[in-house]
Order: structure tokens, then sequence, then C-alpha cells
């Protein structure tokens, strides 16, 4: 019986001594991955742009008061016709209303002067009067009339000004500033707000004398908007025919499309003019790695492990891929996500 017990303990010491079978872990998955290819690309000569609204104004007063109604702020949405300002209207309607008692007293004295004219014109036919006296009361007639057209248009002045109190959106657009505040005094040619209309946007570039002739040949460029991360295609390009006599550089100006949302005047933008195609050696954009001043990518080689290899970048390219002048081949697999390529690739 102790033979067994002491058997059942050596057993149990061995199997508390052995090494438990820990599970494998799941290989990592595959890295997403691209190829480089040569293929036919757009050749560009790029230059710094900034963007800007084709329509943008400033709307200014153009009666005096007070300004008792403010409607918008800056980065509403104004509709056109909508009213974005009222001034004070009491005076101009004063004055209209003084303008209108003066047409009324002026239409009562023509109509007295066409009666007094008529009368003499029959007294004058049966000889009761010298034509001297017709005479004075036709020109009496006629002034009447006269005065009467003047304090009409008068009156149509008045009436305008009085309109000017009520400022209305030229235009369907967005406030960018404004000038004033509820209760100030407003005056004749003081600004109220400024706007501007998201859909008619551009990108103005100033570029070298030698590249326009290029340039206008093609009349196509893209807009590269780097804090969108977007590119979109230009609609019209439009070469200023003037240059600066102390840069030496003309001014281009590329409309936008209507539908690009998120842009507004002031942003900065690269033009890509299109000059010409060649054949290209490209790599994906978004695999490309930038550390300080090395460049490179993670090469997935045959075994499917990424290696570092540094390269040399050119300018040609589109959004999506950017030419490479070294470093690779084409038929080459490069990894779409250099983080995750750098953790998989071997180490030493």
């Amino acid at each position: 019986m102790k033979r067994v017990v002491t058997m059942l303990a050596l057993a149990a010491l061995a199997g508390c001594g052995a090494e438990t079978p820990q599970p494998k872990s799941p290989p990592a998955p595959p890295l997403a991955s691209g190829a480089v290819e040569l293929r036919e690309v757009d050749l560009t000569y790029s230059s710094e742009a900034v963007l800007e609204a084709v329509r943008q104004s400033t709307v200014s007063a153009q009666i005096a008061g007070r300004i008792v109604d403010l409607r918008f702020d800056v980065g509403d949405v104004v509709k056109k016709g909508e009213v974005i300002v009222r001034i004070d209207e009491r005076a101009a309607t004063q004055a209209v209303a003084a303008s209108e008692a003066q047409v009324r007293e002026a239409q009562a004295s023509l109509a007295n002067a066409r009666a007094q004219y008529e009368r003499n014109r029959q007294l004058l036919a049966q000889k009761f009067i010298s034509q001297a006296a017709l005479d004075q009361s036709e020109s009496s007639y006629k002034a009447a009339q006269a005065r009467v057209t003047a304090l009409l248009a008068g009156a149509g002045a008045a009436a305008t000004e009085r309109s000017f109190a009520t400022i209305v959106a030229p235009y369907s657009g967005v406030v960018a500033a404004r000038h004033v505040e509820l209760g100030e005094m407003a005056t004749p040619g003081k600004p109220l707000m400024t706007g501007f209309d998201p859909s008619t946007l551009r990108a103005a570039a100033n570029v070298p004398q030698t590249q326009v002739a290029a340039i206008q040949a093609s009349g196509r460029a893209r807009i590269e908007l780097p804090s969108l991360g977007k590119w979109v295609d230009s609609r019209t390009v439009t070469i200023i025919p003037t240059a600066d006599p102390r840069t030496h550089t003309t001014r281009v100006r590329i409309d936008l499309p209507e539908d690009v949302k998120g842009v507004y005047p002031g942003i900065f933008a690269r033009a890509h003019f299109i000059t010409g195609r060649a054949a290209k050696l490209l790599v994906p954009r978004n695999a490309v790695l930038q550390r300080s001043e090395v460049t490179a990518v993670y090469v997935i080689g045959e075994s499917g492990r990424p290696q570092l290899r540094q390269i040399r970048l050119g300018a040609a390219g589109d959004e999506r891929a950017i030419e490479v002048l070294s470093g690779l081949r084409a038929g080459e697999r490069v990894a779409l996500e250099p983080v995750k390529a750098g953790l998989a690739a071997p180490k030493g």
C-alpha cells in the first residue's frame, strides 16, 4: 500500500513539472498592397494658388439712419432678395408724405390754371380780352404742368430713398463679414455686410511667362486642395493678358465646378496645369512613407514579408499615384499601409 501511494506521489510531481502546450497564434492577415506600374499620365506644371470668389460684394448704406434690424451674421446662408439689414425709415417716410402733399397742391393749381386758360380762350373768341391776356394764362398753365412734373419726380425720388432703408441680398450667398452692430448710425457709403457666392469660386495663380503658351494651348488644369485632401477638374482656364513687370509672371484664373463643398475664399490650393502626356513609372501615393529627409516604401517580396526601400519621387502623377524616379521597378508590389508594414517587417 505504501508503495502505491509513493508511486502516485511521484507521478503527480512529474506532472507538475511538465510544460503545458501553448495554443498557436493565428497568422497575421496579409498586408494590402498595390502595384508599381508604367502608364501614360498627364504632364503638368504646378503652381501655388489661392481660392477667390467670382461674386463677392460689400453692401453699403445709401441713406442716413439708425440700424434697427440685423437679420444675419457671419457664416449665415442668405437667399437672393431676403432682407439683411433695416435702417430707421421714419425720416424718409415723412419726406415722402411732404412730397406727396406738394404734388397734390400743385395738381390743384394745375387744374385751376387749366380752367383759367380755357375761359380765356372763350373770352378771346368773343373779343372780350386781348391776345396778351390769353398768352399769359397759357404760360401760367404750362408752368403749373411743369411744376407738377417736377414734384412728381421729387416724390418718386423720396419714395426710392425710403426704399433704401430696407437692404436686401443682391444674390444668394454666404455672409463673410458684418461691419455694423444693432443700434449704430448708418451713413451713406458705410459698409454693412460682405458676402460671396460659394457656387462661383475660382483659383488664381501666377505662372512664369515661359509656361503661358503651353497652358493656353491645353486649356485644362486640376486643382489640388491639400486641406481637404481633394482634387477637382477645372471648368475653364483664363489667362489675364498682362504681366507683372517685377516678377515677370502672368496671372491665371481657374474656375472651379459649382458642386465643390467645404471651400471658401482664401484657401490655399495648388494648380496643376496640363501641358502634355507621357509614360511614367507610378507608385500609389498612400504607400509612400516620409520620415524627415527619407522617402521610402515597404516592398512586398515573394515571401510576403515587407522590406523598407528608399526611393526618389518625381513631379508627375495624379491624386492616386505619383511618379517614382528610382528605387522601384514596374510590377513590384508595395504596402498601402506603411505603418502596419513597418510593424510586420523583420527587425535587425
